[in-house]
């Protein structure tokens, strides 16, 4: 629980950046959740200009995200932890994550085969492995290197050779 005069200093970082940056027609909301970087605050932008906070596959959202914790940690000696989203975009990619994990398992251990997935940034690569911790009958690592790094998700057991 993170305390309410942190809330309100990170509120209005956010306000102040996003009217800088020239968004005035946008509204802010927050709620706790632990999120797979163990985020507790989660605040959501809405925003009809939300294709320009976002980015193409988020990256501009990742780049603003990073600036506001940097803001954030010049004002407080305390470790905030906290992300920011718009428009829910990270909560349903992170959804859509982790539905595509579960299928990809189901596909590994029917094929006896390990799956390998599209190359991700190291946050989305997280929600995989921990969409698939549970689940006993697979096993998770990534392979490659710097952008071309992905998932593979082996299954447990029989594995055919190809």
């Amino acid at each position: 629980m993170m305390k309410p005069e942190n809330v309100e200093m990170l509120k209005n970082i956010i306000k102040e950046t996003l009217e800088k940056m020239t968004f005035s027609d946008f509204t802010m909301g927050f709620r706790e959740e632990d999120g797979p970087d163990g985020e507790n605050i989660i605040f959501n932008i809405s925003s009809r200009e939300s294709d320009l906070l976002i980015g193409q596959y988020g990256i501009n959202l990742r780049a603003l995200q990073h600036i506001l914790r940097a803001m954030a940690r010049k004002k407080t000696e305390e470790k905030l932890k906290f992300s920011v989203d718009v428009n829910d975009y990270n909560k349903s990619k992170i959804g859509t994550l982790e539905d595509l994990a579960r299928n990809m398992a189901r596909r590994a251990i029917n094929d006896k085969r390990p799956a390998v997935l599209r190359p991700m940034t190291a946050y989305e690569r997280r929600i995989v492995h921990l969409a698939l911790a549970e689940n006993d009958q697979v096993q998770t690592e990534s392979i490659g290197e710097g952008e071309e790094r992905k998932v593979v998700i082996k299954p447990v057991g029989n594995i055919e050779s190809e």
